[in-house]
């Protein structure tokens, strides 16, 4: 499998204004944000607004959210587009086995980099391809409180721009498998579960993905694609993400800052070893 470009931010003039002193000039980086055409059988199946960078995992993670895909198995390879619109395309090969519904994929060919659920399938529909989760396994509440800084410590783009949201998987101990940076918080995502993929470590069923920003909707479902229990979130869920998450069998959690945390639905994976509410 070819590599595609990694062009992750850009650098720009800018004029700096402080404290009320005059305009000065200056050398600023910038997160990169380009369209990426994915394409199944060399056919557009949706074009998405993405850092360049891990394009192959991208692909990848979006056509197991799309329900494309399911496993390593499914896929033969993804080739990048070097010559064709700037090197911003790529095509998936697929098994044989793997069936592609063109016609439902096609209904969302653009998605912008804030939001890719717009006219979206309501959580029913998406539970008649994707079974909710039941799993078993817990986490500790004080590892979970460490999650936001060890996502913000892998952001290396985001500390020289201020401009990229980050997805990470973790372990039910808290040990990262894979972080990545990108413009939209649901291309980070996908990246993450693509890696997972592309490395056969699907499914997901033992972890925890951590979330820069909001829980949405996409996210809860593109979690439950990769069979992820857990999902963390630095900031608020939407009522949606957490009527998703309660109908899915996930743990959702929000608003984890220091030593505080906010848990949504199924509180009984979140192991709290101390306290005046410990059972």
């Amino acid at each position: 499998m070819v590599s595609s470009r990694v062009i992750m931010s850009n650098h720009t003039t800018i004029w700096r204004y402080r404290d009320g002193n005059a305009l000065e000039a200056d050398a600023d980086e910038l997160a990169a944000e380009e369209p990426l055409e994915i394409r199944v059988k060399n056919r557009a199946v949706s074009v998405t607004m993405r850092t360049p960078g891990h394009d192959e995992e991208l692909a990848v993670g979006f056509l197991l959210t799309e329900g494309v895909i399911h496993s390593r198995a499914d896929l033969v390879r993804v080739d990048p587009c070097l010559i064709d619109r700037n090197g911003n395309v790529v095509n998936v090969v697929l098994a044989a086995q793997a069936r592609v519904d063109f016609e439902r994929l096609t209904r969302h060919v653009f998605a912008s980099s804030s939001c890719g659920v717009c006219g979206k399938a309501t959580i029913d529909a998406v539970h008649q391809r994707i079974e909710p989760i039941d799993s078993d396994v817990t986490v500790d509440a004080s590892m979970l409180l460490l999650l936001p800084d060890k996502l913000r410590s892998a952001q290396q783009t985001f500390d020289r721009t201020g401009g990229l949201h980050a997805a990470g998987i973790f372990t039910a101990e808290g040990e990262p498998v894979v972080v990545r940076e990108d413009v939209g918080r649901h291309n980070a995502v996908d990246k993450v579960l693509g890696y997972g993929v592309l490395h056969d470590l699907l499914p997901f069923d033992r972890h925890v993905l951590m979330v820069s920003g909001r829980a949405s909707f996409e996210i809860m479902q593109k979690a439950l694609a990769g069979r992820v229990p857990v999902v963390a979130a630095v900031s608020a869920p939407s009522s949606l993400a957490v009527d998703f998450a309660c109908e899915s069998g996930q743990t959702l959690l929000g608003f984890i800052r220091g030593s505080r945390m906010n848990v949504y639905s199924e509180p009984g994976r979140v192991r709290v070893t101390a306290g005046p509410h410990q059972q």
